[in-house]
């Protein structure tokens, strides 16, 4: 892949997939997997649709730059909203990485990560949170508890499975293992380092300070491919 396809610049690599109710931007290699891990969700008895896949780069900026600006909650890693006012400029860019990727480094600008969930599952009226209480112990638990025994028979995995000092646990984020890999080895600090450059995000020039230590504590700190 091309440092724009795997910064989020460029979407010509990947290929439109009808998934449920919506269309999706898919790497070609995970079409086919992604397809059957549906289709075993629902002879489980789950209706597997995705709520979030391809972001661009300039969606994930977006995301960033409204937290750093204090437009949007930078939560903690209980899911609280922090008081941004107190915070300096380096305790926010740690505080929004326990949840939000860096532009140009999101797993979502490859199209082979995807947030899922049961829409049967799901009560009336009711909004998708992604927030780990509906998948440990809410309306998403069995639906992730069946994702848990299955996921590797169809090539995924959950790359946020534990707190490893990096991302917050995320148990809606699959993974598709041989795709991800191979985009992440190619992901490289210097790649960054030049696409934050040329486009640059509120609090940027801390960013590329402290940009080594992002990639080694945020970016390529992932659960292991079980």
């Amino acid at each position: 892949m091309t440092p724009e396809q795997l910064c989020g610049i460029t979407s010509d690599h990947l290929v439109e997939l009808l998934f449920g109710q919506k269309t999706f931007l898919v790497h070609p290699e995970v079409k086919e997997d992604l397809l059957s891990l549906k289709h075993a969700a629902a002879q489980a008895g789950f209706n597997l649709n995705i709520a979030s896949g391809f972001r661009d780069f300039e969606r994930q900026k977006m995301i960033w730059n409204n937290k750093m600006a204090g437009n949007s909650a930078i939560l903690d890693s209980d899911s609280q909203p922090l008081d941004a006012s107190t915070l300096s400029t380096e305790q926010k860019i740690d505080a929004i990485l326990r949840w939000s990727a860096l532009p140009g480094a999101s797993r979502h600008h490859w199209g082979c990560d995807f947030d899922v969930f049961d829409r049967n599952s799901l009560p009336k009226e009711t909004s998708l949170q992604l927030e780990p209480w509906e998948y440990l112990d809410g309306h998403q638990a069995k639906f992730y508890l069946w994702l848990k025994s299955n996921l590797s028979q169809y090539g995924f995995f959950f790359p946020y499975a534990e707190d490893l000092g990096g991302v917050a646990p995320e148990p809606w984020h699959i993974s598709h293992s041989s795709t991800a890999s191979h985009c992440l080895k190619q992901l490289s600090v210097k790649q960054l380092r030049q696409r934050l450059r040329l486009s640059p995000v509120m609090g940027n020039e801390v960013v590329l300070k402290q940009l080594n230590k992002i990639y080694n504590q945020f970016i390529s700190n992932i659960s292991g491919e079980v």
